[in-house]
């Protein structure tokens, strides 16, 4: 460079606003340093978009059908037996042998629809050869083993009136089992890395037990006679408010990740989902005196929590699919970490002590690691994901 290559403007050829400055370094946002200027920024931040705008995660590679009915059908016969085991303490037969027949029809169904997705019925008996209490997938194979005999030897004890003594024990065994058996599923989705149901860990099992309460009082509406549904229309209400309740609460704390329950199929369905549940509830209080009414509120209800499985299930698909979804609710957790680090260091929030040259580290990376680690990129605060 010749002395001829310097003007007034500075080099020439250079853009203007690309020249260094002495003595800056990388700005931490929020940092402060006593008794000098603020540093300014040399690089703008980075708008991360993955690469090539692909996923960050693989979305899940479930079936809908087997696995949403899964989670639809399982809550369905958990719920149904404690509310037969109710009805059969409190003098209702006629409710109770309905709730326990399709309790067991349910559960059988949802076994079924796990085992077409498994691929081969070998795959869940291997799942039975340890117990691992770590593992949601684990207890939820031996769940399904204990209550599965249980609601079947109720069901089947109470058709036959054979050994009373023994299927009462058959009915509150699967009535404790059941409790377990509607919300596991939730436990079993929110140990996965997919943000709309990983992010949701708190909220999800609570919707998962009031949508089961829902449809197995929807379920006692239809099948059981109108003398005997008082407390089936008691459990329609509660369940209602519950499942409302803490879907509200799951959206308010999601942020970002909460649109995936209001938009797209997902969306559609979890509304489907609140304007049948009020539906039902509706008219389960308004028909204590008509068959017809009680028994299409019943039907509403069923399919209110119907639409509640499958929009969670695909709330999570298009959770994975976008990769904001995984790297912005990351973004926010670390800035969360670096302002509570803020506070424990005297010389401005800097963990390195306001050294010189102390530049971010993969603790300023959004997945905290190298890229290219495939899902477990896409993990927040987990361990490993449990797969189906």
């Amino acid at each position: 460079m010749s002395t001829s290559d310097v003007t007034r403007q500075g080099l020439r050829g250079e853009r203007p606003g690309r020249e260094a400055e002495v003595g800056g370094g990388l700005r931490r946002r929020g940092g402060r340093h006593r008794g000098r200027r603020a540093e300014q920024s040399m690089v703008p931040q980075a708008e991360f978009t993955s690469y090539y705008g692909r996923p960050v995660i693989r979305k899940p590679g479930w079936e809908p059908l087997d696995i949403a009915g899964y989670f639809f059908l399982g809550g369905l016969a958990g719920a149904g037996s404690v509310l037969a085991a109710g009805a059969q303490a409190t003098g209702r037969p006629a409710t109770a042998r309905a709730l326990k027949l399709s309790s067991l029809a349910a559960i059988t169904a949802s076994a079924a629809a796990l085992v077409h997705d498994l691929g081969r019925p070998g795959r869940f008996y291997t799942m039975l050869r340890v117990l691992k209490p770590t593992s949601p997938m684990s207890v939820g194979s031996w769940l399904l083993a204990a209550y599965g005999p249980a609601a079947g030897a109720a069901a089947a004890l109470d058709v036959t009136g054979l050994l009373p003594r023994l299927g009462r024990t058959a009915t509150g065994a699967a009535a404790l089992l059941g409790p377990a058996v509607a919300s596991y599923t939730a436990v079993l989705a929110a140990d996965t890395a997919v943000p709309a149901w990983h992010d949701a860990h708190r909220e999800l099992p609570v919707v998962f037990v009031g949508s089961a309460a829902v449809a197995a009082s929807g379920m006692a509406l239809v099948t059981g006679p109108l003398a005997e549904s008082g407390p089936a229309r008691s459990a329609a209400l509660l369940g209602a408010a519950v499942e409302t309740a803490a879907v509200k609460a799951m959206e308010r704390r999601l942020g970002v990740v909460a649109e995936t329950y209001r938009e797209g199929r997902a969306g559609r369905l979890m509304r489907a989902a609140g304007l049948l549940t009020a539906a039902g509830a509706a008219g389960a209080v308004l028909g204590r005196r008509s068959r017809a009414v009680s028994a299409l509120s019943g039907a509403a209800l069923l399919a209110a929590s119907a639409c509640t499985r499958f929009g969670v299930f695909h709330a999570g698909v298009q959770s994975a699919e976008d990769p904001k979804y995984t790297v912005l609710p990351q973004r926010e957790r670390l800035e969360r970490r670096r302002a509570e680090q803020a506070g424990d260091h005297p010389d401005g929030g800097r963990p390195d002590g306001g050294r010189p040259g102390g530049g971010p580290g993969d603790g300023d990376r959004p997945d905290g690691g190298s890229p290219g680690t495939g899902a477990a990129a896409g993990r927040a605060d987990t361990g490993g994901p449990e797969g189906m």
